[in-house]
């Protein structure tokens, strides 16, 4: 089964890592989006109060989890059809094995931005699908469709999607019957343009679309691995029972933190304001340095190129103590590009901003 997948590129990232740790203030991380920030107390409280569960959890999700989702579902989303809900054990797994869990095999293509988070690949590459890279579905041609994947607001681009656009690629998979996939972790940290959920553009038609979505970014939940799906009732309920069979369960105590977190937006705006600062102190620095600062109108990640080769980039990032991810990462697009992450304490993107003012 491995040899269906591509080499692990974070593995060819450690030379350069080493290089930054020999800094004499240290190593500055930018290049992993993982939250560093604290896990709000209310969001802790329920995980510790829901923490006696002796029993299995129940895969559909709780009534109240299945609540608060479809709550939050609608507000953020602006989901008016009829939908249906599923909790997940974050939004990578999901991500991975959504071809699979579909029955999309091989001789069947799937659809993935030219770039973009790797997993996608990953996951058709495991069910054995053939992929391909494509922001223009008009150049895709009579391939054998099922899946397509959009990203709105992109990992790692930072772009985002009109609601136009997004209409198109429904109207472009429903004629050839296939399943539009939109991942939605970054929705929560508009910047510079107001992203949509591709739910708000169907109106009451919901048929072959899922909105992908995580706490790990919006609640600084990645350690609890939760997530969830929501869509096309016809499509969540396959899924689930596919998910049943094979055991994809969301523990106990994390559906309860999730119910809380859903239901507060307090931590979620002041994680975004902390957020914010970052974004505007490494902006500004990045700029000053001589980058050009692509795309990037929310999300979690500044994406930037100096106009040369994005590994020669990361070697003179690590020179100054500052790990960054290069853009080949995400596709051969990307190949002149650097990603860099806002999710480092307040300390490292000083230390990060200092040393590119010199």
């Amino acid at each position: 089964m491995s040899a269906r997948l591509p080499d692990f590129p974070w593995d060819r990232l450690e030379p350069a890592k080493a290089l930054a740790a020999k800094h004499p203030d240290g190593l500055v991380d930018l290049s992993v989006g993982t939250p560093v920030d604290p896990v709000a107390p209310l969001v802790r409280a329920a995980l510790t109060g829901a923490s006696d569960a002796p029993g299995y959890p129940l895969t559909a999700g709780t009534p109240q989890l299945r609540a608060a989702i479809s709550d939050w579902v609608s507000r953020s989303c602006g989901a008016t059809g009829e939908f249906d809900v599923l909790p997940t054990i974050g939004s990578k797994e999901l991500v991975a094995w959504l071809p699979t869990l579909l029955g999309i095999g091989p001789g069947d293509v799937v659809v993935i931005p030219s770039v973009c988070y790797p997993t996608y690949e990953v996951g058709a590459r495991l069910a054995g699908a053939t992929v391909v890279r494509s922001d223009s579905l008009l150049a895709v041609g009579p391939a054998r469709v099922k899946l397509v994947w959009v990203n709105s607001p992109a990992n790692p681009t930072g772009r985002v999607l009109p609601a136009e656009h997004l209409r198109k690629v429904v109207d472009w998979a429903r004629e050839r019957g296939a399943v539009v996939a939109s991942d939605e972790c970054y929705l929560p940290l508009p910047w510079e343009a107001e992203p949509v959920s591709v739910l708000s553009v169907c109106g009451d038609d919901l048929s072959g679309v899922l909105a992908v979505h995580s706490l790990s970014k919006r609640s600084n939940l990645a350690g609890y691995r939760a997530g969830f799906v929501a869509g096309d009732p016809a499509l969540v309920r396959e899924v689930l029972a596919v998910r049943k069979h094979a055991g994809m369960i969301v523990p106990t105590p994390v559906q309860a933190a999730m119910v809380a977190a859903l239901g507060d937006e307090s931590h979620v705006a002041e994680q975004r304001e902390r957020y914010a600062r970052r974004r505007t102190r490494l902006r500004e620095a990045l700029t000053a340095a001589g980058f050009t600062i692509d795309h990037s109108e929310a999300g979690l990640y500044l994406w930037c190129t100096r106009g040369e080769d994005g590994w020669d980039t990361v070697d003179w990032l690590a020179d100054r103590g500052i790990l960054a991810a290069p853009g080949e990462f995400y596709g051969p697009a990307g190949a002149r590009h650097v990603r860099i992450a806002l999710t480092a304490s307040d300390e490292r993107v000083d230390a990060a901003v200092a040393r590119l003012s010199r």
